[in-house]
């Protein structure tokens, strides 16, 4: 039975969808102005995850995430850079793009641009204000918190603690300072799109609302994103949706936690964020979506490259026990052991489906392919008859789909992985193996010794099966 803490009840709550065996999911995605960071790799492999597994339990899933492609910092940096808003949009979606597939992540069925639902944002700004839950300003149409008596229901703030907080402006032409744009009149040089208000753009929050509505319906069941985004974005976008249709907005709110940098929380404002791309320079992309799937979605999550070199040494781990399975060699007068590798194989495919219905912790999911790791091991120590040995794999190969299925790890094969990480061309790894070979014919022990002993020092082990030398590599670092 699969739970999901919803941030809108404050508690897990047993997930069930608004139609039969289908869930429509709407993320918000990035306003693409620069690279992404890893806190948009942490949001975007939380939610490719989430409905990774919702598809893993036979849902017929729909995924919308969208791109803000009109805003303040684009403008910004299109002056800057003496470019059109489409060039400097066009650009960082396509570096998006790029960013996310590196990462193993699903493209989404749907990615609305904002500038793409113009005309419904006017017409939501227009049934507002019929309604009495938004006026024009100037050019502006801002929307009546107050007029929205559920207003905070998400985040639970109160009215008076947030009028406190509010900033002021001298020229102030909202009617009261809690009030939030819906559209805003553009100024010189701005894009802008004519509206019974004059020429303008839309606000932020009114975006979401829209593309959502229009490409899922209302209400759908899960809204998600991370957790800066509860106060003020999605509150705004509840209030103005529901104020609009008298009727739920989104059943499930789901809010991914913060990565922090030397316990501070990421930001660009800080100056303490990474680019996805530059993390990629020094670790795979399958390390990064590893090590980001470590901790609870829920919980914040401490950055640094040591850290990644502990998810990376974890991953290692997994690899070099499909290597040892794959080379693994059996003893036919050993009695059968069907039974236990069933129970180990269930064991963990029970164990895992319990992790991930708990609110998809990926945490405790991961630590559930650690035990079957161990039991594997074991059932190897013992040297399986063939057939045994022949079934094992067949299962081990069952549960490896479902991990790759639904973390998105696991997609090399253990000679890839190996091969990925050599500090010396193969062709002069073959050459070196094939030499030490000859030295050990020729009981020239001291040299094959020295060449183990070489290879050592460049990250390469090297390990003397029945069926030959092998090799595993590790990534050298600090040189």
């Amino acid at each position: 039975m699969l739970k999901i803490f919803n941030t809108l009840s404050g508690e897990k709550e047993v997930f069930t969808p608004l139609e039969d065996n289908k869930v429509k999911i709407y993320v918000c995605g990035v306003t693409v102005y620069d690279y992404c960071h890893i806190g948009h790799a942490r949001s975007s492999i939380v939610f490719d995850t989430i409905r990774r597994y919702l598809k893993y339990k036979g849902f017929d899933v729909t995924f919308v995430k969208n791109f803000t492609d009109v805003d303040d910092k684009i403008i910004k940096r299109a002056n800057e850079e003496n470019k059109s808003i489409n060039e400097i949009t066009d650009f960082f979606i396509k570096a998006h793009d790029e960013d996310m597939d590196k990462l193993n992540i699903l493209r989404p069925d749907y990615t609305p641009r904002a500038t793409e639902y113009i005309d419904g944002m006017i017409k939501l700004c227009e049934k507002l204000i019929e309604k009495g839950f938004a006026y024009e300003s100037n050019g502006d149409v801002y929307f009546k918190v107050r007029a929205f008596k559920d207003y905070g229901k998400l985040s639970k703030r109160d009215l008076d603690d947030l009028l406190a907080g509010a900033r002021v402006d001298v020229n102030e032409i909202k009617e009261d300072p809690l009030d939030f744009a819906l559209w805003k009149r553009s100024k010189e040089g701005e894009p802008g799109w004519d509206s019974p208000w004059g020429r303008g753009r839309p606000g932020w929050h009114i975006e979401c609302s829209v593309m959502s509505a229009e490409i899922l319906g209302i209400p759908f069941d899960i809204h998600g994103g991370g957790k800066d985004l509860i106060f003020p974005h999605h509150e705004n976008e509840i209030a103005q949706s529901e104020a609009a249709e008298g009727k739920e907005f989104a059943r499930y709110w789901i809010h991914n936690g913060f990565v922090n940098i030397n316990k501070e929380k990421m930001s660009k404002s800080l100056g303490n964020f990474f680019t996805i791309r530059d993390v990629l320079k020094e670790v795979d992309p399958e390390v990064l979506r590893f090590f980001l799937l470590t901790t609870h979605y829920r919980s914040p999550l401490d950055f640094s490259f040591e850290n990644l070199l502990e998810a990376e040494n974890a991953l290692d781990r997994i690899y070099t026990a499909i290597d040892e399975l794959e080379s693994a060699v059996f003893n036919n007068k050993k009695p059968a052991q069907k039974g236990k590798i069933d129970e180990i194989v269930d064991r963990f495919k029970r164990d895992f489906e319990e992790s991930m219905d708990d609110d998809f912790n990926t945490a405790s999911a991961i630590s559930n392919i650690f035990e079957l790791i161990k039991g594997v091991n074991l059932l190897l120590s013992e040297r399986l008859n063939s057939e045994d040995l022949n079934y094992l794999k067949v299962r081990f190969e069952e549960v490896k789909a479902i991990i790759r299925d639904v973390l998105g790890i696991l997609t090399k094969t253990a000679s890839e992985w190996f091969k990925m990480n050599l500090s010396i061309d193969e062709s002069e790894l073959q050459k070196l193996i094939e030499e030490r070979e000859i030295a050990r014919r020729n009981k020239d022990f001291s040299k094959a010794d020295a060449i183990r002993n070489e290879l050592k020092t460049k990250g390469v082990e090297l390990l003397d099966t029945p069926t030959g030398t092998k090799f595993r590599a590790k990534r050298l670092r600090g040189g």
